[in-house]
């Protein structure tokens, strides 16, 4: 276990007993070297410090060096960056002079790429990346350290993780502001740890915008320049049929959709209802069957289908709800394209969405407020009516995660929830702290 996560929260100060000319500074970067992960930017930069401000180090290494500290809870190894010796370093630029500032300035910036280019390998936690430019991406030193300097504030940087992705960030923050009681405690640890390992997987620049689902909290948001701008309730698979994570693109809408039900549920919920009501019970909803999954599929008549065969599973039906009211899809649908036919879209079935648990439906995503979603990736309202399954383009593609957080950051505290799908092991007991 790894020191009380507070430490991130101590501004170092800057008793140093002198303060090195900027000149001088330069000089000694360009002659003490460095390790070659970092001197390209260095000449870049014309050898102007990253970790020095007016002679002295900034509040921002002894950030740097507790987050390190802490590096086990991001699944990393803290010894692998060498905190001691950063520590000696940094104790030793304490006196001022020019040399022992540069040998700190550079062993500070090679531990910061060396720690950020290692969180930014995603683990293998199950996610599925539809469109593969959504899948994380290794960042060169020169990238990680040119974007730590252009931000207005590098302490600042570093707390917010902005290498990272913002839901990444907000989670670690809580979790060094929950530090003590996290441990305290090796269950919570792990399950802190599981989740960060999840919004790893995630991009660290996922768009200027997109859209995040945790599947966990059966909630959407919507995300401009990495700040939330919107948000609605969903409704999850069930824990049978789980909601997967993944990442796509959202490239169109399907306005006044067909619903094209799952064979599952055609061989367990309809044909069964079939065989006890008759056909009429179908054909009340605008049901349809179909001679095969073909585009231009020929319609067969409810009564020349073998019920008993799609209810045994000898047979194979496709069934397909017209559109219109009552439709299982709604009005539209947002598609991604996927192996999976995961996608998300609106639902006649309010109600459900005033569940506490809406884990009702097959995999896909029911929307709140489809319109309002479609206006807001439009930008404009979707039409209505018209022609069944009216494609509608979105001009730029925008990226959707779905993900699942079982431990969320809210308003700097940790929310546990429920593991419904059985991911976590035994994460789930600690759902009731």
């Amino acid at each position: 276990m790894v020191a009380p996560f507070l430490a991130l929260l101590i501004v170092a100060g800057s008793g140093a007993a002198a303060q090195a000319p900027a000149s001088d500074l330069g000089a000694a970067i360009r002659s003490v070297g460095g390790p070659r992960s970092v001197t390209g930017f260095y000449r870049i930069n014309a050898h102007r410090p990253l970790w020095i401000s007016d002679g002295v180090l900034s509040p921002a290494a002894e950030t740097l060096l507790a987050l390190i500290e802490t590096a086990d809870l991001d699944g990393l190894d803290p010894d692998d960056y060498r905190p001691r010796a950063l520590r000696a370093a940094i104790d030793r630029a304490r006196d001022g002079s020019p040399r022992d500032l540069a040998r700190a300035e550079l062993q500070l910036s090679a531990a910061f790429v060396a720690y950020a280019r290692d969180l930014r390998e995603a683990p293998d936690v199950g996610m599925i990346y539809a469109d593969q430019p959504l899948r994380p991406r290794p960042a060169t030193a020169t990238e990680l350290l040119a974007a730590a300097a252009a931000a207005p504030s590098l302490d600042t940087h570093l707390r917010d993780f902005a290498w990272m992705n913002p839901a990444y960030g907000a989670l670690r923050r809580s979790a060094a502001l929950n530090g003590d009681r996290i441990a305290a405690d090796d269950a919570a640890w792990t399950l802190v740890r599981r989740n960060l390992d999840r919004l790893r997987a995630l991009p660290a620049n996922p768009g200027k915008r997109f859209v995040l689902v945790d599947a966990a909290a059966a909630r959407l948001w919507m995300y401009e320049d990495n700040r939330v701008v919107g948000t609605m309730r969903v409704v999850v698979g069930k824990p049978s049929e789980p909601t997967p994570m993944m990442a796509a693109l959202i490239r169109y809408a399907s306005v006044n959709p067909y619903w094209n039900v799952p064979p599952d549920l055609a061989r367990n919920r309809y044909a069964p209802e079939v065989l006890a009501k008759g056909v009429g019970v179908l054909r009340a909803k605008r049901f349809q069957a179909l001679a095969d999954w073909s585009e231009n599929a020929a319609a067969v008549p409810l009564e020349k289908v073998d019920w008993r065969a799609v209810a045994d599973g000898r047979t194979e039906l496709r069934l397909r709800q017209l559109p219109g009211p009552g439709n299982g899809m709604g009005r539209v649908k947002f598609m991604f394209p996927n192996e999976l036919g995961v996608y998300l879209h609106d639902t006649p079935e309010k109600a459900l969405l005033k569940e506490t648990d809406r884990l009702f439906s097959s995999g896909c995503v029911r929307l709140e407020d489809a319109p309002r979603l479609g206006r807001w990736l439009f930008g404009r309202p979707l039409p209505t009516g018209g022609a069944p399954e009216r494609r509608v383009d979105l001009p730029t593609p925008v990226p959707v995660y779905i993900t699942y957080l079982t431990v969320a950051a809210e308003q700097d505290r940790l929310v546990y929830r429920d593991d419904v799908y059985g991911r976590d092991g035994g994460g789930a007991l600690l759902a009731s702290r």
